[in-house]
């Protein structure tokens, strides 16, 4: 079996194509970034990300169908929400014209379970039920997986994502976009704490497993307009920022995440999205659970898959077959639910 994956729902253009026999393998995964094009922007465009992916999407397809005979695909998965919805209408519309053409079916993946089922790439070994993070630069949700399929939302950011938040102090420091990868890189860097700078870890003693980063970007904004100009400019400053910043930003995921483990008695913690590309919470979450809740399994996936890539919505709609519609009934819905 053969099955093509698609997304667009943010900045990045991938097509992937795997086999499934005896397991899943890869036989072709591209992703076209846009980060450059929307670097000075420091943020995602959306209009031009759309415009980029119809730019894309034949380029990147011709590249990973290459030497496949097209009536050998036997299904496409395509993300239809949640993102931007001007960028999954490119890669539903691509979709559709191919599908009618190819006479293939449709399953229309949900973005948020993408990132989690990517997991499943070299095991189809469940461990459940799960505790599962997505964290991205457009959510922060954690949600309950009984199975593949059924899942249960238990908390969620209340304002700014945790990616977003990285990326909105990222522009405050005078670093790069994206603000993760750019920060996670200065706080390497930290040699001292000479500032004694001291972030909140907002809500992280609440009751509920909900999540707030608005505030710990403001207090970021407070610090840097105390301080003198040399000092705001200085490698020091914005190393000892961005090293509390990420902890702090370690410390509430971490925090919440085995309070929700704890309170639904799950055999598993599995994480998702760009965020959890990071070196450094992917070390302090698995020192802290082997600390707390060693019975507990913890996934996360490769780097290159923690990012968005088509990959996972290939895996998603192997697993969401049942799901199967036509052409014409395939839509995107930017504020798609788990």
């Amino acid at each position: 079996m053969l099955i093509l994956g698609i997304e667009t729902s943010c900045d990045d253009t991938g097509i992937s194509l795997i086999k499934i026999k005896n397991g899943f393998k890869i036989v072709s995964n591209l992703v076209s970034s846009q980060v450059k094009i929307h670097a000075k922007y420091g943020g995602v465009y959306p209009f031009l990300a759309k415009r980029e992916h119809k730019k894309n999407l034949p380029l990147v397809f011709k590249k990973v169908t290459k030497g496949i005979v097209l009536s050998k695909i036997n299904l496409i998965g395509v993300t239809a929400g949640p993102g931007l919805e001007p960028c999954l209408w490119e890669g539903i519309n691509f979709t559709k014209n191919l599908a009618q053409k190819l006479r293939i079916p449709i399953v229309p993946v949900n973005h948020l379970e993408a990132h989690i089922l990517v997991n499943f790439l070299n095991s189809v070994k469940k461990n459940f039920p799960a505790t599962c993070l997505v964290i991205s630069g457009g959510h922060t949700i954690l949600f309950l997986m009984q199975k593949i399929g059924k899942y249960k939302l238990i908390g969620e950011t209340r304002d700014d994502a945790a990616g977003e938040c990285f990326d909105k102090i990222a522009r405050v420091l005078g670093l790069g976009y994206p603000g993760g990868p750019a920060i996670a890189n200065e706080a390497k860097r930290c040699k001292g704490e000479k500032f004694k700078i001291k972030l909140p870890r907002p809500m992280i003693y609440q009751k509920n497993c909900d999540f707030s980063f608005s505030g710990l970007k403001t207090a970021v904004l407070y610090d840097f307009k105390k301080r003198k100009a040399k000092e705001r400019k200085s490698k020091a400053y914005v190393q000892e920022m961005s090293k509390e910043v990420q902890q702090a930003i370690i410390d509430v995921l971490i925090f919440k995440t085995l309070k929700a483990a704890k309170e639904f008695k799950t055999k598993s913690i599995i994480l998702g999205g760009g965020v959890a590309a990071n070196e450094e919470l992917k070390n302090q979450f698995k020192k802290k659970i082997e600390k707390e809740l060693n019975r507990i399994k913890f996934f996360v996936p490769p780097p290159e898959f923690c990012t968005d890539n088509a990959l996972m919505v290939a895996l998603t709609a192997f697993f969401n077959q049942r799901k199967i519609k036509k052409p014409t009934s395939v839509k995107a819905d930017a504020n798609l639910k788990i």
